[in-house]
């Protein structure tokens, strides 16, 4: 008896974990966001020294991030001990909503590498953010390569950013980065 109860036990947990898998999957279908963003950050000068921006004049950032109001905390807990990083954050600005909004994000290269893009890449997402996703993890994978580092690489990334979400046009930071970004920048 002992033997087939642990069997049983063993199909519970798979099937458990089977089921907890397509939560994940399909909530974040519905609730997730994998984003790209560019921050300008050029040489300026401080009170006491000159400091250095970023040789393309704008830093790549990259997220994952769920958001859900606070009746629902404990859904981006279960997400964050499910993949075991990133952070959760609190927006006390309602605007449209009633109570504080909470946000999962998961911002750390290395996190995004060996956890959460393995994880989508094995358990696909069927909405039209599994388009999203393969473009962010291209161009996280890309930053991985230092490519975020050369003005070319830049346009290669906004060009695929572009792409993801809302089809938010880069159009004017393409512009700049071929246009007014000195020759001097050297490719990684």
């Amino acid at each position: 008896m002992k033997k087939q109860s642990k069997k049983v036990s063993r199909a519970e947990n798979q099937q458990e974990r089977l089921t907890k898998i397509g939560w994940i999957v399909g909530f974040v279908d519905g609730e997730g966001c994998f984003s790209i963003g560019f921050v300008k950050q050029p040489d300026r000068k401080e009170s006491t020294r000159m400091r250095r921006g970023y040789v393309t004049g704008y830093q790549v950032a990259h997220e994952f991030a769920v958001v859900q109001g606070a009746r629902s905390l404990v859904t981006l807990k279960e997400l964050k001990s499910f993949f075991g990083a990133g952070d959760i954050y609190i927006n006390r600005r309602h605007d449209n909503h009633k109570e504080d909004l909470f946000r999962y994000s998961v911002t750390r290269r290395s996190d995004l590498l060996e956890v959460i893009i393995p994880f989508f890449e094995r358990h696909y997402l069927r909405t039209s953010k599994k388009h999203d996703f393969l473009l962010f993890a291209k161009i996280v994978k890309l930053m991985a390569q230092r490519k975020h580092l050369s003005k070319e690489g830049v346009v290669r990334i906004a060009l695929l950013s572009e792409k993801m979400n809302h089809k938010k046009s880069r159009a004017d930071l393409i512009r700049i980065l071929r246009d007014h970004t000195p020759d001097s920048i050297q490719e990684n």
